[in-house]
């Protein structure tokens, strides 16, 4: 992993544009910019704005072979896009839209353009347990665990190597 990191980064850091380029490897039938844009914004060392090596692979180790609270603790960093502990309604669909663009022509059946937004209309008010307008991380940890699909769907982070 680290040649493949230095062939890709030979400075030893990625700033989010090469970031992007490498993501997008992953997904050539869709656009994986914005999915990378979140995904990084996860994990990038916060006062360079760029990630290395060791952080890469710590990152990668908590959402592959973490905790369930690891993996939930990524997954409401990857929704809370503005960092303030809460995920609006807002968010919620900038990032299941990235996640529809990354897919592109893969998805089966295709995807239509309002898809992004029934999904969120269907799951938001379930997770915001309290109606306030936005989801805590108790109330996305809430919502998981009371759905063993969902449970599994986040176990399954660990196939990721």
């Amino acid at each position: 992993m680290y040649r493949g990191f230095k062939q890709e980064c030979p400075t030893g850091v990625v700033d989010e544009e090469a970031f992007k380029n490498i993501f997008s490897q992953f997904f050539p039938l869709g656009d994986a910019t914005q999915y990378a844009h979140f995904v990084f914004n996860t994990v990038k060392h916060k006062q360079t704005g760029k990630l290395n090596f060791e952080e890469f692979l710590d990152t990668l180790s908590r959402v592959a072979r973490g905790s369930r609270q690891e993996k939930l603790s990524w997954v409401f960093a990857l929704y809370d896009v503005d960092g303030d502990g809460r995920i609006s309604r807002s968010e919620m669909l900038a990032v299941v839209r990235a996640v529809y663009e990354l897919l592109g022509r893969a998805a089966a059946p295709p995807i239509h353009k309002a898809a992004a937004e029934d999904h969120v209309d269907r799951i938001f008010h379930l997770m915001d347990t309290n109606a306030d307008g936005v989801v805590t991380p108790d109330e996305l940890a809430r919502w998981m665990t009371r759905d063993p699909a969902l449970l599994r769907s986040l176990d399954t982070l660990d196939t990721v190597l």
